[in-house]
């Protein structure tokens, strides 16, 4: 097992791999809400090591700057006020520079701590450091893909892909019968507190498709008007495409009479056979409701996932995002890291290219309101089936 010096060392390291390729300019855009800029992302993590680590276990500790505490605190309200989310884009201070000053003062005072034993305690909650960097990782990805997808000037950029080998080729399904299965994280590894409460679920017989959905299989719909037919979608999610003119997933370009998506290497033509990504769950739901089918529950997709290839796209369940039986918040900030987040919100499962390595997992819960689709997400379909024609 890898160090825990090491484990930081590498994983702070990937967070700045992520950038390299930024311009300066790039550090300080925030087109969306929901998109904060790179160097914020950067700040933060090393906020999170300062805060709840370096400032508590560490005596002789002395703070960067004590006004960084207003400037990165992400959504912790116990730690006091902080810049809204909504104005990280008008944070022309810190400059880039300073940021990543900030980031070598916090590494070389957690490399003095961990060059020394840890206690359990210390060791449980730097873990959790390292876990909450790689999900800023994930979105320092995502968020950069937005802020150049969006300039009219649709620049290349580089990303640190994970990419997983799926077969597009068929479309066959899995048939499951009725039966119980074991739900929640079993382990004796990380995992977030969201996973936790592992109990038995009764699952009805359904199918569930071995691959996703593609672009091909998609446009298809798009084809069919499917956009503009209210019998596929939710109130909501016909509110959504109508006030907003979605027509396509996001990054598509309709160019000369073809189908453009934007990536890594600018513009290009739409791939046909890879799989869909940036789409919302009201888009997801809608294209299953288009094909006679529907998206799995999360438990579903748990209790198969091991006969089917994922990891390529975080994929959209039909399940709302709740507590497991038994679910305890815990006491303090920490407590404010999943539990605050149980509404209105639906679950995604599996891990997308652009996931940090070994930061997904069978019971991984990830979650975003229906409408967000920056990420890197995509369709598994499911149906339920008659156990008597089984």
């Amino acid at each position: 097992m890898i160090a825990i010096k090491d484990k930081y060392s590498k994983v702070r390291k990937r967070s700045e791999d992520i950038c390299s390729t930024l311009e300066k300019e790039d550090y300080v855009v925030q087109p969306i809400v929901d998109v904060s800029p790179p160097k914020w992302h950067l700040g933060h993590t090393s906020w999170f090591f300062e805060t709840f680590i370096l400032v508590c276990y560490v005596e002789d500790y002395s703070s960067f700057n004590p006004s960084y505490h207003f400037v990165f605190n992400s959504y912790y309200e116990s730690l006091g006020a902080r810049v809204i989310r909504t104005n990280r884009g008008n944070l022309s201070r810190p400059t880039v520079d300073e940021v990543y000053e900030y980031r070598r003062h916090v590494d070389v005072a957690m490399d003095k701590l961990l060059s020394q034993p840890v206690s359990e305690e210390l060791h449980a909650l730097i873990i959790l450091g390292l876990n909450h960097e790689e999900q800023h990782q994930e979105l320092l990805a995502t968020d950069i893909k937005y802020i150049l997808g969006h300039n009219p000037l649709f620049p290349t950029y580089e990303e640190i892909l994970n990419p997983i080998a799926v077969d597009t080729a068929t479309n066959e399904f899995i048939t499951v019968k009725d039966s119980m299965h074991n739900i929640g994280y079993d382990g004796n590894g990380f995992c977030f507190d969201n996973e936790l409460g592992r109990h038995k679920v009764f699952l009805p017989a359904f199918k569930i498709a071995k691959n996703l959905v593609t672009n091909g299989e998609y446009l298809s719909f798009i084809k069919d008007d499917g956009y503009k037919k209210h019998e596929y979608w939710h109130a909501e999610g016909l509110d959504w495409v109508k006030n907003n003119n979605i027509d396509a997933p996001l990054y598509w370009h309709w160019i000369a009479d073809q189908w453009y998506s934007y990536g890594t290497a600018g513009i290009q033509p739409l791939k046909m056979d890879q799989p869909v990504a940036h789409v919302s769950y009201y888009e997801a739901s809608a294209f299953a409701a288009w094909k006679g089918m529907r998206l799995p529950t999360e438990f579903e997709w748990e209790a198969m996932c091991n006969q089917f290839p994922w990891g390529d796209r975080w994929e959209w369940t039909g399940s709302a995002y709740l507590p497991y039986p038994g679910y305890v918040r815990a006491a303090g900030a920490i407590g404010e890291y999943n539990g605050k987040f149980m509404v209105n919100q639906m679950v995604l499962r599996g891990a997308s290219i652009v996931t940090p390595p070994e930061h997904s997992r069978p019971s991984y819960r990830n979650f975003f309101h229906p409408h967000l689709r920056w990420q890197y997400t995509g369709i598994r379909l499911a149906r339920t089936v008659n156990t008597d024609d089984l």
